[in-house]
């Protein structure tokens, strides 16, 4: 099966990404990938609150998402869009940092809201507070598509192993952990976390980043990792895009789940203990 990671650099103006994001579906489709997938916040990378509350739209709304599900159909691939920033109608304005799976007919197959908030103190001049402006969500969720089953995640759900042991005992082959990932983590953090929940899982694990320096009307303008990546069920890195926009093809056995698995059966062997 042939997938294809899209890796972009997003401005806070949707209307701006979703012509980059179309043409670059459009450019993995005609490289033959049945399954293309975006980063996180495909739509919108945005720090200023009142920007977003005047570009986003609500997920009946949103025009990436229909552009995209009409892509999808008109190419005949399954399509993840990795999340895309929506408002909601909770009482506190907060946003929903939604994922979507596509199916071939441009039908929504799968949702998933990010769990894990991005509530951090990377260093004195770089802090996150994701919870202030998005609404974490409460399910986990695997997908069944005629290829595999899908695990769905969004960036910093990585750092919380079990989260992606739940997905795999549930059946997930494939993980997905679509990102907009900090610099400073990224460099030391990003890769050996991947490997290490495809290692732990025995899935492939697909994720597909943001990069670079994004372009914003207002507010500060924010950076982001890059590295879009590609990793076996054995730990083995299949791509890294680097630091430039662009789309990377690769081929996946599925076959190799399973004998991942056979050779190391750590999935069923979990035992209670008692303590700390």
């Amino acid at each position: 099966m042939r997938a294809a990671l899209l890796q972009l650099n997003a401005s806070d103006d949707p209307a701006e990404n979703l012509v980059t994001t179309r043409r670059m579906v459009a450019e993995a489709a005609d490289n033959g990938a049945a399954f293309v997938l975006t980063p996180e916040v495909t739509n919108c990378v945005s720090q200023d609150r009142r920007r977003q509350q005047d570009v986003l739209y609500h997920e009946e709304d949103d025009p990436t998402l229909a552009a995209l599900r009409e892509a999808a159909a008109a190419h005949g691939i399954w399509l993840s869009i990795g999340s895309l920033a929506l408002k909601t109608d909770d009482a506190d304005g907060r946003f929903a940092n939604r994922s979507f799976l596509i199916d071939r007919t441009g039908a929504v197959a799968a949702r998933y809201d990010k769990i894990h908030m991005f509530d951090v103190t990377v260093s004195e001049t770089e802090t996150y507070r994701e919870s202030a402006g998005y609404r974490p969500g409460e399910e986990a969720v695997v997908a069944a598509t005629p290829f595999a089953n899908i695990g769905l995640s969004i960036c910093y759900d990585l750092r919380f192993a079990y989260l992606y042991r739940a997905l795999a005992q549930a059946g997930a082959e494939i993980l997905l952990v679509p990102s907009a990932f900090s610099p400073v983590t990224g460099a030391v953090h990003w890769e050996p976390l991947l490997r290490a929940r495809a290692i732990e899982t025995g899935c492939f694990v697909l994720a597909a980043a943001q990069t670079g320096t994004h372009n914003a009307k207002t507010g500060k303008s924010r950076q982001t990792y890059g590295h879009s990546i590609a990793i076996s069920p054995w730990g083995e890195v299949l791509c890294d895009m680097g630091q430039q926009p662009g789309v990377a093809v690769v081929d996946l056995n599925l076959g190799e789940v399973a004998k991942s698995r056979k050779r190391i059966a750590a999935l069923q062997h979990d035992r209670a203990f008692r303590g700390p």
